[in-house]
């Protein structure tokens, strides 16, 4: 029998289910819609739009992986150290900007063979909320740790900065019933993008120079991050929810309600941050990659649950039970001394969590697919017989 995540009363929710997005993004209006959608008519017209959302996502893990292979603990940008080949670089930017890309075209590939549904829209942020961790930690090889680089622990908090700008828009939409897209992430993903492909070029050594006086490129990566998030990303998820308050259209009236999503995001940044500040052996320092991809695969289930919330307009729970093993993984690593069992801890959690999202998402879409009587990587219908 089948693991059912989403309750009767979501799946109701679901069929009433219409969407509503605003994006006022210069670069994405101007440019990037032109480009995708002269992109999108060289998609045959069988091609499923959670195909192309699918293929996207894991150009972004065979990216991250590929990077892992040459670069497991960040030094490699290091002076002295052996760097990462230039055509990693290429092979990383054109994957990368490729996955961008599959991301813009798969709603206007569903529009086009009239195909959209809830599913396709949950499938495909529900993936953008995992895949914020690989390109993060992905262009973090840019520069790396070293007296040139970045610390494991300013990459943290640089990579929590761009999960809660991540979860804000859905916040948003949990509160106002509309999608409110954000300005950074298609600069990001062009930057991103186009910063591989110079570095293919240049090489990393030009990224110790100062960029003016005596700021280095790592210090304006980290400004431009930060500053993204609390001059735009911030005040403009404030203003729109202030303007439904205004306008009393939110669909919560106490704050508490409306609040429920930033519970468990925030126990979850809280729980991780005191395990690395207080860890016995510096779990962080030893096995960074690890770390930041079980934060970010439990933020990625908690996110999703949020989604299927504000699409059924439900109530979200406040509490992820993913945060009970977490808990008690940071209690037994403050407990002990011993390196080997905080390395045993970190990997038998990430792996818990890893399958708990990996069975999450395939059970959702499996659920959902069968309420709506749809094949989710396919245009046929499923079999009556």
């Amino acid at each position: 029998m089948a693991w059912e995540y989403v309750s009767p009363e979501q799946l109701a929710g679901f069929d009433k289910y219409k969407y509503s997005a605003v994006d006022t993004n210069p670069l994405s209006l101007y440019v990037m819609h032109p480009f995708w959608n002269s992109i999108v008519r060289f998609f045959p017209t069988w091609l499923a739009p959670n195909l192309i959302t699918f293929s996207g996502f894991l150009l972004l893990v065979f990216t991250f992986l590929l990077m892992a292979f040459f670069d497991p603990d960040f030094y490699a940008s290091a002076p002295g150290q052996e760097h990462v080949p230039n055509w990693v670089w290429i092979v990383a930017g054109l994957l990368n900007f490729t996955a961008y890309t599959l991301d813009g075209v798969d709603g206007k590939q569903a529009r086009r063979t009239n195909s959209s549904t809830p599913l396709g829209e949950l499938f495909d942020h529900g993936l953008d909320s995992w895949a914020c961790i690989f390109f993060v930690v992905t262009v973090y090889s840019i520069f790396g740790r070293g007296e040139t680089g970045v610390s494991a622990v300013v990459l943290y908090f640089l990579l929590w900065v761009v999960l809660f700008s991540f979860i804000l828009s859905h916040w948003e939409k949990y509160n106002t019933g509309i999608l409110f897209l954000p300005w950074g992430y298609d600069l990001s993903q062009v930057t991103i993008s186009c910063v591989y492909l110079v570095t293919a070029v240049v090489g990393v050594e030009t990224w110790y120079q100062p960029v003016v006086f005596n700021i280095l490129y790592r210090d304006l990566f980290t400004t431009m991050i930060v500053g993204c998030a609390v001059c735009v990303t911030l005040p403009m998820s404030l203003y729109n929810v202030f303007k439904g308050y205004r306008n009393n259209t939110l669909k919560h009236a106490s704050l508490y309600e409306a609040m429920l999503p930033i519970i468990s995001p925030v126990l979850l940044f809280i729980l991780s941050t005191l395990w690395i500040l207080a860890s016995p052996s510096k779990i962080l320092e030893h096995h960074p990659r690890l770390f930041y991809f079980m934060v970010g695969t439990t933020f990625a289930n908690i996110t999703c649950q949020l989604i299927v919330c504000q699409m059924s307009n439900t109530r979200c729970r406040p509490l992820s039970w993913l945060l009970i093993p977490l808990t008690l993984a940071v209690v037994v690593s403050l407990s002990t001394v011993t390196p080997r069992d905080e390395t045993l801890a970190l990997v038998l959690l990430t792996v818990l969590v890893t399958l708990a999202h990996i069975h999450y998402g395939v059970n959702v879409v499996n659920q959902l697919s069968k309420h709506f009587n749809i094949l989710p990587f396919s245009l046929r219908k499923p079999s009556t017989d």
